[in-house]
């Protein structure tokens, strides 16, 4: 039986820019050595991700009645994505990224969404409520979930990005994982940050540190992997998502933690790989 994954969180349209490197804070000309538009927003990274490994995957979300949100909205569903969109959002999540060769970003967030005015419920609740984990993204529209997925006892999953282990809006994140995610931009050693993870309940805390791999701790140890090497990185966008959608697949498969991370770093280098925020995804 696939895995049951519930996602809630953003989606956007991003205008992807390729520079030489990024710009310095001064008047200057710079010229793209290419540029594309393409689906974007950690969640949809995710569901893609989750999508293309074979679990069932439904996913609530927030866009602008807009042709940008159908835009988002058709992919997700082309790709076999169950969607309960909420379609009241204002202005559907819009970015500029910038992109150097070295795969350094800097997002200028065009738009955001309004959040909905009406608590989780309806057919995305029921959805909830089956599903074997509930991925749980760090948005304003998406923060009601962490309660709905604790009320419903499903276990949760989620990604803190670059969190410095002690911020407060994160907590509430942070606090509620089951599977609790980061890297290790603003954590130079994050293996203290994960083992009290643990401590405090996590089932099991995962840093990944780009090149240098990944490392993990659970209720029975600790495990560090190698990234796997990519010939050629074509994007690195959605990486970190693909991390996360191939280590949770494999846990709910049975998987142990070294098995898991090396699931984890495997879709990573194969989202490297490819042009779009998933394997196959244009």
């Amino acid at each position: 039986m696939s895995a049951r994954v519930f996602v809630a969180g953003p989606v956007s349209e991003n205008l992807l820019i390729g520079v030489d490197r990024l710009p310095e804070p001064v008047p200057h000309m710079v010229v793209a050595r290419r540029h594309w538009q393409t689906i974007g927003g950690t969640s949809a990274g995710k569901a893609l991700n989750l999508a293309g490994l074979g679990a069932e995957v439904a996913l609530h979300t927030v866009v602008g009645a807009d042709e940008p949100g159908a835009r988002v909205l058709g992919v997700l569903r082309d790709h076999g994505v169950h969607l309960f969109a909420d379609t009241d959002g204002g202005r559907t999540e819009r970015h500029v990224n910038l992109m150097d060769a070295a795969g350094g970003r800097l997002s200028i967030y065009l738009d955001v969404p309004d959040p909905p005015s009406e608590p989780p419920g309806g057919a995305a609740l029921a959805a909830l409520a089956a599903a074997d984990v509930a991925v749980i993204d760090l948005a304003e529209h998406a923060r009601p979930w962490l309660a709905a997925a604790s009320a419903a006892g499903v276990p949760i999953v989620v990604d803190l990005h670059d969190y410095d282990g002690v911020g407060p809006w994160h907590a509430p994140w942070r606090d509620a994982g089951s599977m609790v995610f980061c890297n290790d931009d603003k954590l130079p050693d994050p293996e203290p940050f994960l083992h009290a993870l643990v401590e405090q309940g996590a089932e099991v805390a995962v840093a990944t540190r780009g090149a240098r791999g990944a490392i993990g701790v659970d209720r029975e140890g600790s495990a560090r992997v190698q990234a796997v090497p990519v010939e050629t990185v074509v994007d690195t966008n959605g990486a970190g998502d693909a991390f996360v959608a191939g280590f949770v697949v494999s846990r709910l498969a049975g998987g142990d933690l070294r098995t898991c991370l090396e699931a984890g770093a495997a879709q990573a280098a194969r989202c490297l790989g490819s042009p779009g925020l998933a394997p196959g995804v244009p």
